[in-house]
């Protein structure tokens, strides 16, 4: 299994005492720790018109941090593709793509927040026909050939894009979902799947069926099993000891979950006990990953930032993540090949 660093950007600025560009400069500093530290990906969210985020374009933020990384992959998690023209969305990453040297990872949604909706003024029933059509200008374009596309919100018309990515035949791409039962329906696309167990799962035991859905529709779809990658984003905090950690991260996540828009509140006990987050020293860390690895995960996004937890504390979790769990999953622990990158 492969871990990755995933902010949701959660900002809070009317709480705590931390600017916009501060936040910014912080998430910089984490992407370029992460980067040294050897975590395979760093990922931030897309959010509007709320201070539950506060990046609303990513790759403005991407660009400046493919200035500061050299090794690490870069990935939107996720372009709410209906609040877009399709065509932006692609230029707009293709010069990530080329920035990075070819290390974007384009994670995409339909979107979910009734006020980015609203404020954009997209009808919320229009959403699936608009990603759907909005996801296939996108990687026609990427391809740089001309092409003329007529759908029921979007029409082009005889054009090729001025840049396109470096990675071919396009960069990986990671459709996010928010009902385990549309999982399906990302493995028909042949794409990888994204989730975040917090918002969708009562039992992380019922991930078993939902990976293996996905799995079995990607391969009937035409698609090397090889390729299928499951990628989840869990809350997770490392520290000396388990009550240490549990101490020093309650506060936060209590903020984080009090102030999650649209969602159920789930109490920071119930969270742990269920597993849908991971709190605790290396050994505690460890065996939650495992429990998602048996359920058919490859990709462990670790919420590293969350509730607007103080950055020194952010830094000490990356660092204990990378040097006490992730070589748990290493080609020398399991003695197994590493499975090359997307």
């Amino acid at each position: 299994m492969r871990f990755g660093i995933f902010s949701v950007v959660d900002h809070y600025p009317h709480e705590l005492k931390r600017s916009t560009r501060q936040f910014y400069d912080e998430l910089l500093e984490q992407v370029e720790l992460a980067d040294e530290l050897g975590f395979d990906s760093f990922w931030i969210a897309e959010h509007h018109f709320h201070e539950y985020g506060a990046i609303p374009r990513p790759p403005i933020w991407m660009a400046a941090a493919a200035q500061r990384t050299k090794r690490i992959r870069l990935g939107s998690a996720v372009v709410v593709l209906p609040f877009d023209h399709p065509l932006r969305v692609a230029e707009d990453y293709a010069m990530v793509d080329i920035m990075t040297n070819g290390r974007l990872l384009l994670g995409v949604g339909s979107g979910y927040l009734a006020h980015e909706f609203a404020g954009f003024n997209v009808p919320p029933a229009e959403k699936r026909e608009r990603f759907d059509e909005s996801l296939d200008i996108i990687l026609r374009a990427w391809t740089g050939d001309r092409f003329s596309f007529r759908g029921k919100h979007y029409t082009v018309d005889d054009v090729a894009l001025n840049v396109v990515p470096i990675q071919k035949p396009h960069p990986p791409v990671h459709i996010a979902v928010l009902r385990n039962d549309a999982a399906q329906f990302v493995g028909k696309k042949k794409q990888s799947l994204m989730m975040i167990p917090y918002a969708t799962t009562e039992s992380i035991d019922e991930l078993h069926g939902v990976v293996r859905n996905f799995r079995s529709a990607f391969v009937e779809s035409g698609a090397k099993e090889e390729d299928a990658r499951a990628v989840f984003g869990l809350h997770t905090y490392a520290s000396e000891s388990v009550e240490q950690a549990r101490f020093e991260c309650k506060e936060a996540m209590d903020l984080y979950v009090r102030t999650r828009l649209y969602a159920k509140q789930r109490p920071f006990e119930e969270l742990i006990d269920q597993d849908l987050m991971a709190v605790g020293d290396e050994a505690e860390i460890i065996r939650v990953a495992r429990r998602y690895e048996q359920q058919g995960f490859t990709d462990f996004l670790a919420i590293t930032n969350f509730g607007g937890l103080q950055h020194d504390r952010v830094i000490n979790s990356m660092e204990r993540i990378a040097r006490f769990v992730m070589p748990a999953f290493s080609k020398k622990e399991t003695g197994e090949a590493l499975s090359p990158q997307f």
